[in-house]
């Protein structure tokens, strides 16, 4: 049998978890984990934290209902996602000092074939090693608006900055990405690749 809760917006199922409605909580946390969890997974790049974050977020709402205010007028995805991402960049800055990048070593076995042509596989492993390196409101200003599709303003809205402000982020994201990638020479191997020069 169909549950009924299916049909109940977010906000209602918010409203009723207020009032410790353990259904509600689990229909909320059914229906968005795992867009949620896409989230924080790129913005913390492990699957075991990027779960750890959404469970706190989901944890804090349950704890704390009242901290979604709906007559605000934003949605609970745009006001959940702000939270997931606030804790994933508290998760990244907890563990700054050991980042390891893997594809860098791999590149660095590879090095006498810098000549080569690079796979696709790799050309995408470094720029996601890149876009890790990126400050963490930048990194989750591309995040948000390339990867989960967001819109510039629900962007805005999730990292509590005007859209300008966000349109910035997004600049000089691509800026860095650009610089970082170009000083990889994997840019100019892409321009030639899809010139065919």
């Amino acid at each position: 049998m169909a549950s009924n809760t299916d049909q109940i917006s977010d906000e209602e199922l918010v409203r009723r978890i207020s009032e410790s409605d353990h259904g509600a909580f689990a229909q909320l946390v059914e229906r968005h984990s795992k867009l949620f969890f896409s989230a924080a997974y790129r913005m913390v790049s492990n699957p075991e934290e990027a779960e750890d974050v959404v469970q706190d977020a989901y944890i804090k709402l349950w704890q704390r209902p009242e901290a979604f205010d709906p007559s605000k007028g934003v949605k609970f995805t745009t006001w959940f996602y702000r939270v997931v991402t606030n804790l994933a960049i508290d998760q990244t800055r907890k563990r700054k000092p050991q980042v390891k990048s893997e594809v860098l070593d791999v590149m660095a076995d590879k090095a006498p074939l810098a000549d080569e042509q690079l796979s696709e596989s790799d050309e995408q492993a470094m720029l996601e090693d890149a876009i890790q390196r990126l400050p963490e409101r930048q990194k989750a200003a591309l995040n948000l608006c390339f990867y989960e599709g967001l819109s510039n303003k629900e962007a805005a809205e999730i990292l509590d900055v005007g859209v300008k402000a966000l349109e910035s982020l997004l600049m000089r994201a691509k800026k860095s990405l650009k610089d970082d990638l170009g000083a990889q020479g994997l840019l100019e191997e892409d321009k030639k690749r899809k010139t065919g020069s």
